[in-house]
C-alpha cells in the first residue's frame, strides 16, 4: 500500500480530512523550500503538493505562472525538484508528497528513469496535467512498479465515462478542480461542488482531493465537509509573492493561514 493510500485509509478511519499545500520547487528560491515544507507540515498539513517548474504551465493562472518563472530563475528543474524532496525526506519520513507539473519534462527524462528516480526520492504521487488517462497507461504502470500513485485532474465538465477511467487508471486519490479555468481562478460555487461530487462519489472508491478556489479558512471547512481533502495553492504562492525580499515573513503568513485552515476543518459541524 503506498504511503498516500494508508494515509487516507487512516483518515476515513478518523474523520480526519487532509489539508493539502501547494508551493513550486524552487520559489522564491530552492533555500527556501524544504524548510517550508516542513513548516507547512508543523502547521498542519497534512499531504505536500509540491509543484515542478516549467516553461509553458496552461493550466495555472498567473500568480503560479510567475512562480514557475522565479523558479526557473533560479536553475530548478525536475532532477533538482526530486533533490528537493530527498532532502525532506531525510527528517521526514511520514507526510506524502505529490509532484505536479507537465509531461515533458518526464517524457525528457524518460518514464521508467523518472520513477526509479522519484521512487528513490521519497515521492509518493504524481499529477500530470496534461497527461489524461487516454494516454497515461505507461506512465501509470511504471510509476505503480515503484509504489507511486498516478493522480488525475477532474474538472467541472468531465462525464461519468472520464470519472470511470480515472477510477481505473488512477490511485490516491483524484483532485477535483471546483472551478472552470486556470489555477487562481473563478467563484467557489459550493452548491455545484457538491452535486458534481455525488456523480463522482457514484463511480470512485478513491478519496477525492477538492482545489482551485479555495482562500481562506471558510472556505477550507465549507470543502472539507464534501471531500476527503482541501488543496491550497495560489493563496500560498501570493504570500511568497508579496514578499519576495521578506521569505521568513512569507514563510510566517502561509504558516498561519494553514493554522487557520487547519483548525476550521477540524471544527467541522
Amino acid at each position: 500500500m503506498s504511503r498516500l493510500a494508508s494515509t487516507f485509509a487512516e483518515f476515513k478511519q478518523s474523520g480526519h480530512k487532509a489539508l493539502i499545500p501547494f508551493i513550486t520547487a524552487g520559489d522564491p528560491s530552492r533555500e527556501f523550500t524544504v524548510p517550508m515544507m516542513h513548516a507547512m507540515v508543523e502547521a498542519g498539513a497534512d499531504i505536500i503538493e509540491l509543484g515542478v517548474p516549467f516553461s509553458d504551465p496552461m493550466a495555472d493562472g498567473p500568480v503560479i505562472q510567475r512562480a514557475s518563472e522565479r523558479a526557473l530563475a533560479h536553475k530548478m528543474s525536475l532532477r533538482h525538484t526530486l533533490e528537493v524532496v530527498s532532502e525532506f525526506r531525510s527528517s521526514n519520513q511520514n507526510t506524502p508528497v505529490v509532484l505536479m507539473g507537465y509531461a515533458n519534462p518526464i517524457e525528457a527524462m524518460g518514464y521508467e528513469n523518472f520513477a526509479q528516480a522519484a521512487e528513490n526520492a521519497g515521492v509518493d504521487g504524481v499529477l500530470t496535467v496534461d497527461l489524461p488517462p487516454e494516454e497515461a497507461s505507461e506512465c501509470a504502470t511504471l510509476l505503480k512498479a515503484h509504489n507511486i500513485d498516478q493522480i488525475f485532474l477532474l474538472a467541472p465538465n468531465s462525464n461519468i465515462d472520464r470519472i470511470k477511467k480515472m477510477d481505473a487508471l488512477g490511485s490516491g486519490f483524484l483532485y477535483y478542480v471546483s472551478v472552470k479555468g486556470v489555477t487562481g481562478a473563478g467563484h467557489l460555487d459550493t452548491g455545484d461542488v457538491k452535486r458534481k461530487l455525488t456523480d463522482i462519489r457514484a463511480n470512485t472508491q478513491l478519496p477525492v482531493g477538492i482545489g482551485f478556489g479555495i482562500k481562506d479558512a471558510e472556505t477550507a471547512k465549507v470543502i472539507a465537509n464534501l471531500g476527503d481533502a482541501v488543496v491550497v495553492g495560489s493563496a500560498l504562492i501570493s504570500k511568497i509573492e508579496e514578499n519576495l525580499d521578506s521569505p521568513e515573513q512569507a514563510k510566517q503568513e502561509i504558516t498561519e493561514l494553514l493554522k487557520s485552515m487547519r483548525l476550521a476543518m477540524d471544527s467541522q459541524g
